[in-house]
């Protein structure tokens, strides 16, 4: 059902051909989208909880990967700001990354569920948008399901970033290692759709790693028109090393990757908008965006890069 033909797609086209299957999705029902519910269908601006590094600590890390870099082969030691050559970016589909989905329900279990079918559904989206299938570069990134398990818990279905209920919650069913994805499924509230950890958490805090998705935003979800399962493919996009397009405003590094165009403020909806005095309108298309499902459809060659990079000298992806 993966689907962008244009940066002007409109989130009303998607909903028509998704409604009548989202009407037959348990999510809880409209309580359980809490805050986020903006009335009818129609969610409000998109809004991502992954927390946004200062330039201190945007240097840190772009040094230390130039430094584990050097080691590696002297003569790709790379300064702050530069881009890996192309040449180095490992190909399209090459690195599999395995996937632990944790579906996260009320206590009862009557709310929250999502299906394996559905499961499916979002990351074939996720592989289709690491691999261009919907229009932007084939990323190296391919994913792949490893497990699922279903948990009722009330203080889980409803957890938010940096609460003592997340820190629970992660620390009892995260699985695997630095190269594999913890992806939970809940019910967060707050006006969220989801939040990430970046590579560089890692080695700092091993189980706190990993993505938590609004459960109505998976493909054919009830949180139109955040509903095509991009909201997972934005997060991942953070946990391989991938800052916010609007990261840095109109600044020169700004996200440090060349190829997106600066932005000074995260888009909303799909406009056609140029907020800075570089080149380039703002990139609505991009996953890393805040554009509505529908407008998105690309991962740059320089955002390909970085996350390679990232995710091989933090990962050991």
């Amino acid at each position: 059902m993966h689907r962008k033909v244009s940066i002007l797609a409109t989130a009303a086209l998607s909903l028509v051909t998704i409604g009548a299957f989202a009407q037959q999705q348990d999510f809880g029902g409209a309580a359980d989208l809490n805050t986020i519910r903006t009335g009818g269908s129609n969610m409000g601006a998109r809004t991502c909880g992954t927390r946004a590094m200062d330039q201190t600590e945007i240097q840190a890390i772009e040094e230390h990967t130039a430094a584990m870099r050097a080691r590696q082969d002297p003569s790709a030691a790379l300064r702050f700001g530069d881009l890996v050559p192309m040449e180095e970016v490992r190909a399209g589909g090459s690195v599999t990354v395995k996937v632990y989905v944790h579906v996260i329900r009320n206590a009862a279990g009557t709310a929250g569920n999502i299906t394996a079918a559905q499961i499916t559904s979002q990351l074939k989206v996720m592989n289709d948008s690491f691999g261009g299938v919907t229009g932007g570069y084939n990323t190296p990134f391919r994913f792949t399901l490893a497990g699922t398990d279903y948990t009722n818990n009330a203080s889980y279905y409803t957890c938010q970033p940096g609460t003592a209920a997340e820190r629970a919650m992660k620390n009892a069913l995260h699985r695997g290692t630095a190269k594999d994805l913890n992806l939970y499924f809940n019910n967060m509230g707050g006006g969220l759709l989801g939040w990430a950890t970046f590579p560089s958490d890692y080695s700092s805090a091993p189980l706190m790693d990993g993505v938590v998705i609004l459960n109505a935003s998976i493909p054919g979800g009830s949180a139109s028109p955040y509903n095509l399962g991009d909201t997972a493919t934005h997060e991942v996009g953070h946990w391989v090393g991938l800052y916010h397009t609007f990261q840095g405003g109109c600044s020169t590094t700004n996200d440090q990757v060349s190829d997106t165009p600066a932005e000074r403020s995260p888009a909303s909806g799909c406009p056609v908008i140029d907020t800075c005095p570089a080149a380039g309108a703002d990139p609505v298309e991009n996953f890393m965006d805040y554009s509505t499902d529908s407008c998105m459809y690309k991962f740059t060659a320089g955002q390909a890069q970085r996350a390679d990079t990232q995710s091989a000298t933090y990962r050991g992806l």
